[in-house]
């Protein structure tokens, strides 16, 4: 007879760099699935959402996962549950990578023999890239959900159209409605599993639903698809990231939607020949990004992650 999912448990870590913006210590949250069956070696998967999201995105994929393995599935910098920064233009992928190496640091201290995955959506798998090569670090596999060193510009342009933004709403089903209008690519989805993906976005506030971000966080993505050269800019900081890419050793696997805007086919087929050689499947149907609810979905990451 299976076991009952657990629920995770609200966490917290210290993190260095970056101020707060209300002052003193900066913590970083993260939810805490434990693996329902213990074992001599445990495994833990790190999950990492993308730019605008939080880590309660997961929920489907770790609440599948945590019968094998400990999740820990973060609220990056600036969403959620984690603190706000001081500095608006310090919400940018070197200030996420200190911050998760924190969190791995003291994975590390509790347990020692530990095996460490790690799940990136979109932003999270830039902050892998960033991470993973780290040999303290010591991160046996990569999963990249639909991104790569090379980013597509338009897609870019198009998240900057509501990225920031601080809309607020008359009830959560309204909230529900708008983040759905501007996340089509993210694929078919029943109104039970939208509205699941949506309420931890959400926050009351004097009748109010706001979406759960400091809408500050656009700042430096403004600065960059805002900017004259901001397209010659991105090209010159791929180059970059492929040199990242090209150092990650751990096996890993790419999942891209078929429709993606944001990771090409050619960027992916770029991927399978360099670097760690990443094992690519696609999902027809989706495009940026796979939310990792489907079965499907959190079949091929199960796959992966579980493999000997």
């Amino acid at each position: 007879m299976p076991l009952s999912p657990p629920s995770p448990t609200l966490r917290y870590v210290s993190v260095p760099g970056a101020a707060p913006a209300k002052g003193g210590e900066r913590r970083m949250a993260y939810w805490d699935w434990p693996a329902q069956q213990s074992a001599a070696v445990p495994h833990v998967v790190v999950c990492v959402h993308g730019l605008s999201r939080q880590g309660r995105d997961f929920d489907e994929l770790a609440s599948s996962l945590s019968e094998r393995s400990r999740v820990l599935a973060v609220d990056v910098a600036g969403r959620g549950h984690s603190d706000w920064l001081a500095d608006p233009m310090q919400y940018q992928v070197p200030t996420y990578a200190g911050d998760l190496a924190a969190l791995i640091l003291q994975v590390r201290s509790e347990s020692p023999n530990a095996v460490i995955d790690w799940v990136g959506t979109s932003m999270g798998g830039l902050i892998g890239m960033g991470v993973v090569p780290q040999k303290a670090m010591n991160i046996r596999r990569l999963v990249l959900n639909d991104v790569g060193p090379s980013i597509q510009w338009e897609s870019l342009l198009r998240i900057g159209t509501y990225l920031g933004l601080n809309p607020s709403f008359d009830s959560e089903q309204a909230g529900a409605d708008y983040m759905a209008s501007i996340s089509t690519g993210f694929g078919p989805h029943t109104a039970e599993q939208w509205l699941a993906l949506s309420r931890p976005m959400l926050r009351e506030r004097e009748g109010r639903w706001w979406l759960h971000y400091d809408p500050a966080l656009a700042e430096p993505f403004k600065a960059l698809t805002q900017a004259k050269d901001g397209e010659a800019m991105a090209k010159a900081g791929e180059a970059t990231i492929w040199s990242f890419y090209d150092a990650i050793t751990s096996p890993t696997l790419l999942l891209r939607g078929a429709q993606s805007d944001l990771l090409s086919k050619e960027t992916a087929a770029a991927m399978a020949i360099r670097g760690p050689k990443a094992q690519c499947v696609e999902f027809e149907g989706v495009g940026h990004a796979p939310t990792l609810v489907a079965p499907d979905q959190i079949d091929a990451v199960r796959k992966f992650v579980w493999a000997p």
